[in-house]
């Protein structure tokens, strides 16, 4: 291909977003994965695309609001382009609803949406008996539901935009590196945010470790399931997923624990349908979390050129649309809408 415009540095969500979204705009694009797409954590297998709370509303809950409001069409351009089908369903959520404390804030919430979700989705209660077996287990008899929760597969949704940025004319080198043409944009996961510092010298974040497994357990068509802190995600290949630990302190990124066994069986607990399935497998890597908890955009400090995009914590997936906006906005076009909450010019002082 003729010089590129734009070299994207990693291949997991926020890299392939960024060059996607370049790519789009007509731009021409290099991203180099040195190890391969997905190498850290959005090679996970969870893959959960909750919204935040409809309560105390402002900007940044707007943000991810219209990102997942918008997520289906722009999966499905993806899988269209590239092929490769990324398991992308918006088929919501379920909450066991513990007490009557529970069940006021729950209806409060409900309220909340329907003044914020602008009739895009609902959050309701709902009798546990409507969903059978799958139910979990609640003290009221009584579940939320909120159909804004969707659910993809990491790993495949990596691929997806692989594919599709291969079809669209991009360059996408795998397994090495290769020369860094036009603007930068480092997109490197935990240990480029560890690397990563401001004039104070203060590291932009780090790596908080998740363990997660995957279960042979089909229940494709139903919401997922968010219990006590516990994910459980049915897949679209009848897979389910449950995640996840997190761990500031860890010896072996890479390697799974008793952590994950407990979390298992916490699972197989919360939701009895679960007993008996069989664990296909094991996972764990790090996330990158900025020192904001939210994504860390914009120009590198000291280094003309070159962009950051990073911390995607938690949200990466979630978040990957309007992070590719802003990024590229400011890159290829100079339009600045990156919010002050993200921004490299104003977290890393």
């Amino acid at each position: 291909m003729a010089i590129a415009d734009l070299t994207v540095l990693g291949g997991g969500i926020f890299g392939l977003s960024v060059a996607w979204e370049a790519t789009r705009r007509g731009a021409r694009v290099r991203l180099i994965e040195t190890r391969r797409i997905g190498a850290g954590s959005s090679g996970g297998i969870v893959g959960a695309l909750a919204p935040h709370t409809p309560e105390q509303w402002n900007p940044k809950k707007q943000m991810q609001f219209d990102a997942l409001a918008a997520a289906g069409d722009w999966w499905r351009e993806i899988a269209a382009r590239g092929g490769v089908d990324p398991g992308y369903a918006r088929l919501g959520r379920l909450q066991a609803v513990a007490d009557d404390a529970a069940r006021s804030l729950a209806e409060a919430r409900a309220s909340g949406a329907a003044d914020h979700w602008q009739g895009q989705a609902e959050w309701r209660l709902v009798p546990d008996r409507d969903f059978g077996g799958w139910a979990p287990p609640s003290p009221t008899g009584l579940l939320i539901f909120d159909s804004l929760t969707a659910r993809l597969h990491p790993r495949r949704a990596g691929q997806a935009l692989a594919a599709a940025l291969r079809a669209a004319g991009a360059e996408v080198i795998e397994g090495r590196t290769a020369d860094l043409q036009g603007a930068v944009v480092e997109a490197t996961g935990w240990e480029g945010l560890v690397a990563l510092t401001g004039p104070s010298g203060a590291a932009a974040g780090a790596g908080i470790k998740g363990q997660a497994a995957l279960l042979d357990h089909d229940a494709r068509d139903l919401p997922q399931l968010f219990l006590d802190g516990v994910h459980i995600v049915p897949h679209a290949d009848g897979t389910t997923a449950i995640g996840s630990t997190s761990e500031r302190d860890f010896a072996s990124p890479g390697e799974t624990d008793a952590q994950l066994d407990t979390l298992i069986a916490t699972a197989r607990r919360l939701c009895p349908s679960l007993d008996g399935a069989r664990v296909i497998e094991r996972w764990a890597g790090v996330r990158p979390r900025a020192r904001s908890r939210a994504p860390l955009l914009g120009p590198r400090p000291g280094v003309p050129g070159h962009f950051i995009a990073n911390g995607g914590f938690k949200i990466g997936f979630a978040m990957a649309q309007p992070v590719a906006r802003m990024l590229v906005d400011l890159v290829l076009e100079g339009r600045d809408a990156i919010p002050p909450a993200f921004d490299t010019r104003h977290v890393l002082r």
